[in-house]
């Protein structure tokens, strides 16, 4: 059995049936990803909304603040996820929606969760099977719960005293010359910048282990460093934490992210 968060699409055709694999289309500012879905998805998977599945109403937490356990193992246990079968998650923006269906699962507990690499278009290249339209429902028993070995977050008033804090925005946010989003520009004093784009090949597929290793090193992910990773709401963030799981890092992340650290004036910004 591969311990790898990532799983190809030649693996996942061998797999179908035996799997519960979930839709997670959707991007920053754009419409829900269910249109997509009901016109073309892998055979038998189901879709999951991010906003409303993955993320607590906007509020002073941040714009995507983590679900409340009772929210999202509802939506999970719709979406039809038992805690004894493996669950793969994919989507159309090279994992950077699901991975946080990822993080979450892993949080509450599921032990058995990869994301699709190269996602659906990864999926169509190689002609895998699909579907139109809504999948018949199926009911899930998934309960969600925090392990000792869960997945670590980072509360906003310990984010300034980790080791290394990685900012996954795109370059020129994190410098704060636009800030596209947010009513504030710049980034957490003393983030460093790991673009989600960083941990992808020409593809849109991750890029080996050795390499993420070393761009994060690179970025003075040490080993043996407390590191945490944040962005604009703690969506993208999470494809950072999924990169560094690739690697061999473990890392914790800020849910919160800039959407949050900037509802307080008095907190500094860096640029």
């Amino acid at each position: 059995m591969s311990h790898s968060p990532l799983i190809g699409a030649e693996e996942l055709v061998g797999l179908l049936g035996t799997v519960t694999v979930l839709d997670v289309r959707w991007r920053l500012g754009g419409p829900t990803g269910i249109d997509e879905f009901r016109r073309g998805h892998v055979r038998g998977a189901r879709f999951v909304d991010l906003e409303t599945a993955l993320a607590d109403p906007p509020g002073e937490r941040g714009r995507h603040p983590l679900p409340a356990p009772e929210r999202f193992e509802a939506a999970m246990r719709e979406a039809g996820v038992t805690s004894t079968r493996q669950v793969v998650v994919y989507d159309d923006w090279a994992g950077r929606a699901a991975a946080r269906a990822w993080w979450l699962l892993r949080h509450h507990g599921h032990p058995w969760v990869r994301v699709l690499d190269g996602g659906w278009s990864a999926w169509q290249a190689i002609g895998g099977p699909t579907a139109t339209g809504d999948e018949p429902p199926t009911r899930g028993d998934f309960e969600a719960h925090r392990p000792p070995e869960g997945m670590r977050t980072v509360g906003v008033e310990q984010v300034l005293d980790v080791d290394v804090l990685v900012d996954a925005r795109a370059p020129e946010r994190f410098r704060g010359e636009v800030e596209p989003v947010d009513p504030v520009a710049g980034h957490v004093p003393g983030a460093v910048n790991v673009p989600t784009d960083a941990n992808l090949d020409a593809t849109g597929r991750f890029l080996s282990a050795p390499v993420l290793q070393a761009r994060y090193v690179a970025a003075g992910v040490v080993p043996g460093a407390d590191v945490v990773a944040y962005c604009g709401s703690g969506v993208t963030a999470t494809h950072d934490v999924l990169a560094m799981e690739v690697a061999g890092i473990k890392a914790g992340l800020y849910p919160g992210s800039w959407s949050e650290w900037v509802t307080d004036a008095s907190r500094p910004v860096e640029r």
